[in-house]
């Protein structure tokens, strides 16, 4: 059975936890499952997060209690040390499509149409906008036999031209803390392609501090 996320939300570290290997299974496949020192690097990067977060480790292991308990992650053996994958398609029932603009909207925030195409770009080609939003619409119209809708399409803020929309994995959304507008639309568009290009390194960073035995940046 799915689970509920109405009844038990995730919390903001689970949410972010979950988000970060959603992602990293995408986007750096040769190292994944994740080390918890990659785990938390990548929950704690600067571009591609809204809102930015600076989780400890006891913050992750905690997270990743929660999760394991929902069957939404699951510990990999035979390593020297513990990796962590997730298990989100299978645990909430949902396709790959509708997987990969939840894991967005949990790392990114609030989002359009448009801008979940353009973030999910190194997940997932979506055809076009029209596709995206005709996952969002199964999302937010799920039944409550499946658990219950899993996304919401948020007012329209002033001067925006796009509603934008929010994942219900943590609980009902305030729609007042969402209400402001979206940036323009080819601003957006740079930040986004130099954000993707930043974690690129990062991960790449990581993944070589890791092999190599080093701490990561920042890590004492």
């Amino acid at each position: 059975m799915s689970p509920n996320f109405a009844e038990r939300p995730l919390t903001p570290a689970e949410a972010r936890v979950l988000g970060t290997l959603m992602e990293k299974a995408r986007t750096v496949p040769d190292s994944y499952p994740l080390s918890l020192n990659a785990l938390l690097t990548g929950c704690n990067q600067k571009t591609a997060r809204e809102p930015v977060m600076e989780l400890s480790e006891p913050d992750v292991i905690e997270a990743l209690e929660g999760l394991r308990e929902r069957s939404l992650v699951i510990e990999s053996s035979g390593s020297r040390v513990p990796r962590y994958e997730h298990n989100f398609m299978r645990g909430v029932g949902v396709p790959e499509q509708s997987a990969v603009l939840l894991g967005t909207l949990m790392l990114r925030g609030p989002q359009t149409a448009g801008e979940l195409r353009l973030n999910c770009e190194r997940w997932y080609k979506f055809l076009d906008i029209g596709s995206v939003e005709a996952f969002l619409d199964e999302l937010q119209s799920r039944s409550e036999s499946a658990g219950g809708p899993l996304v919401v399409k948020l007012p329209r803020a002033a001067g925006a031209r796009e509603a934008r929309w929010a994942h219900l994995l943590g609980g009902p959304v305030s729609v007042s803390a969402s209400a402001a507008a979206p940036e323009a639309s080819g601003l957006a568009d740079r930040v986004a392609a130099l954000e993707a290009t930043v974690q690129r390194l990062e991960a790449q960073l990581a993944h070589l501090s890791e092999q190599l035995g080093l701490s990561q940046p920042g890590q004492n």
